[in-house]
């Protein structure tokens, strides 16, 4: 207990500040590793010659979480980069970024910050195939915005930093934000690029397609090989299981700090309640033995020591149950023996 009797709140909020970070480190461990279950219970199947009798025996012609390997190749046209020259692509994102230092009140530092301030992004029909040249194997791929891990490599990356005179440079400390440049960027998924498809695979009449997973699956297009996807998924669940426990701990032990401190009050309680219990009834059995004519002078007696008249009047209960010895003696932070109340001030009983 804190002065005037109310609850220290730091464990409690340390508990509930736990609990929570607890909570969001368990939803995103659960779902790294579901995503990491769902590419370990994907079937791996060969782009080549035998892809179509596979598809075939598979019920409904579908095989519903499929890993499949191949080149990228387009079905017409291309895309060509805007900077740099015979360079082609199937998928291209252009990004303008801005840069700037912002000024942090709290912290009194300029920190650095970054928007996008454009974005576009263009795709043309692709499809993946084998690596082998004269195996006449086509995988259509449908949706490639939609999937998680899609493999653009950087082709264009330039800063254009801002020109700003000295009147611009005075606004800018005034108002907090200084810029410092847009950066432009061209990625693309190149033609020839080597892609892992991870998704519905679906013979549809003569022609196969790679689509986005139903049931909530993900859909995945990366240029890394499948088990290089499937380690980083399997890794990045480990390093959030680690968390979710080391927060789970820290939470048990602040329950724990919690529980002990409650436990230490009830402990004081019960003593003080015992104290107060044995010197009312050692008041008792003094006033029982006592002259008719001594028992008013025993009722004003200290109840701490039972032999000194009570001198002091407590604030802010307002109690008069001590003499001055025995307040000086009282342990800190001291408290009012009969209420267990702060004491904030004591004022001397003057008797007339």
């Amino acid at each position: 207990m804190e002065g005037g009797g109310r609850p220290s709140l730091g464990p409690a909020l340390l508990l509930g500040a736990g609990s929570v970070l607890t909570a969001v480190l368990l939803a995103a461990y659960r779902h790294r590793a579901r995503a990491a279950r769902e590419l370990q219970g994907a079937r791996r199947v060969h782009l080549g010659e035998d892809l179509m009798t596979v598809l075939s025996e598979a019920p409904g012609k579908c095989v519903p979480y499929a890993v499949i390997e191949g080149a990228v190749r387009p079905v017409k046209d291309t895309l060509n980069s805007q900077f740099v020259e015979n360079c082609e692509g199937v998928v291209q994102r252009l990004t303008l970024q801005e840069h700037k230092m912002v000024w942090n009140r709290t912290t009194h530092l300029w920190n650095d910050y970054s928007k996008i301030i454009h974005q576009r992004t263009n795709t043309v029909p692709f499809d993946l195939v084998p690596h082998e040249d004269g195996v006449a194997v086509a995988v259509r791929v449908l949706r490639p915005l939609d999937a998680l891990d899609l493999g653009l490599e950087t082709v264009y990356e330039k800063f254009h930093p801002s020109v700003q005179s000295f009147t611009d440079v005075l606004g800018h400390y005034i108002s907090g934000e200084r810029p410092k440049g847009v950066q432009e960027t061209e990625e693309l998924l190149k033609v020839g690029a080597v892609l892992t498809g991870v998704g519905e695979l679906v013979l549809d009449s003569s022609c196969v397609r790679l689509q986005p997973p139903k049931q909530g699956l993900r859909y995945y297009l990366s240029g890394r090989d499948f088990d290089s996807l499937l380690h980083g998924q399997e890794s990045s669940a480990r390093l959030w299981k680690a968390l979710t426990l080391a927060a789970g701990l820290a939470t048990c032990a602040a329950l724990l700090l919690l529980l002990h401190r409650q436990h230490l009050r009830r402990r004081e309680r019960r003593r003080l309640q015992q104290m107060e219990d044995e010197f009312r009834e050692r008041e008792a059995q003094l006033l029982s033995r006592a002259q008719p004519e001594d028992r008013e002078g025993l009722r004003g007696t200290c109840v701490v020591c039972l032999s000194s008249f009570k001198s002091c009047v407590f604030l802010e209960c307002g109690h008069v149950c001590s003499c001055a010895e025995c307040y000086r003696a009282l342990p800190e932070p001291k408290r009012c023996p009969i209420c267990r109340r702060g004491i904030t001030r004591v004022v001397p009983l003057y008797s007339s």
